[in-house]
């Protein structure tokens, strides 16, 4: 059996967004979170891979054909192996349902993050499609809204994201690695959670915080 290199994705899925987060504030990326109130339908899932990005627009003179064709053509063009982040620039409908994120799973998509509603929320909560969205509704996009540009850079929240970025996604929230610097962050990150260890280990073996705070610089 050959051995395969975890890749960056697999790697990233090990940290949590709290170290990967230290790890971009050392660097003087602060700013790179996406806002709290954009939550896991289920809490236990992590979400962790390269970004596609997806932009949309409401649209009211689209009849409902026209809409739904233009959404089947973005489920068509999502990558596999990438976590789908989009700003469809409404805060009334719900882009995301059973039967998308049936197709997306199936088209091996790592996971869908967006800054809008959901619906068939305890379906998709129930899979293993992981979905993080802001808010609930059952009013879809038919005759309402579509995509205006794929792959292109978007903004959440003040954060830009452009496809190639990284992006981790836990129950404490989403930061985004901008891809120039995605693999040295995930090697500090590791390195954080190495230190983190060796701390935990000396805590519970009786070392005093602050000692074990000086000799591994880390807490």
């Amino acid at each position: 059996m050959t051995n395969q290199t975890p890749s960056f994705a697999d790697r990233l899925g090990v940290c949590y967004t709290g170290a990967v987060y230290d790890v971009l504030r050392s660097k003087g990326f602060a700013t790179q979170t996406l806002p709290k109130d954009i939550r896991p339908l289920n809490a236990s899932q992590k979400l962790a891979g390269p970004v596609f990005t997806i932009e949309g627009r409401r649209d009211d003179s689209l009849d409902a054909h026209q809409s739904l064709l233009r959404w089947c053509e973005l489920l068509s063009k999502a990558p596999s192996e990438t976590v789908l982040v989009c700003q469809p620039n409404d805060n009334s409908l719900a882009f995301m349902g059973e039967l998308s994120s049936e197709t997306l799973r199936y088209k091996r998509v790592f996971g869908y993050i967006f800054d809008g509603g959901c619906r068939d929320s305890a379906f998709i909560e129930a899979s293993v499609f992981p979905v993080f969205c802001k808010y609930f509704t059952p009013v879809d996009v038919v005759g309402r809204w579509a995509t205006t540009a794929l792959g292109q850079p978007i903004e959440i929240g003040g954060v830009t994201i452009s496809t190639g970025d990284y992006v981790l996604a836990d129950r404490d929230g989403v930061v985004v690695i901008p891809g120039a610097i995605a693999e040295q962050v995930i090697q500090e990150t590791e390195e954080v959670l190495r230190k983190e260890n060796l701390v935990r280990k000396a805590i519970l073996e009786g070392v005093d915080p602050v000692d074990a705070y000086l000799k591994h610089r880390k807490f």
